[in-house]
C-alpha cells in the first residue's frame, strides 16, 4: 500500500442551494465520486445526503462516511 500523495484538495460543493467549500485528499474525492455514481447520485445529492446527518465538520465526516463504506464491502 502507498502512502498518499498530496494534500487536501478544496472543491466547491452545493448543499440545499448554497455553495460550500470542501477540503478533502484526492483519495476521498475520488471514493465520495465512486460510491455517488454507483448509488446513482451527484456528488453535490451525496454530500448533502452525509451533511444532514453529520455531528462534526463536514470533511471530517465525510472521510467517516467514505471509511465505513469502504469497510462496509468487506
Amino acid at each position: 500500500m502507498s502512502l498518499p500523495g498530496g494534500g487536501a484538495v478544496k472543491r466547491s460543493v452545493r448543499i440545499a442551494g448554497h455553495p460550500t467549500s470542501v477540503s478533502l485528499e484526492p483519495e476521498f474525492w475520488d471514493a465520495l465520486k465512486d460510491i455517488a455514481k454507483t448509488r446513482g447520485l451527484s456528488i453535490n445529492e451525496l454530500v448533502a445526503e452525509i451533511d444532514t446527518g453529520r455531528s462534526t465538520n463536514l470533511s471530517s465526516a465525510l472521510r467517516v462516511y467514505v471509511l465505513r463504506s469502504v469497510s462496509e464491502q468487506r
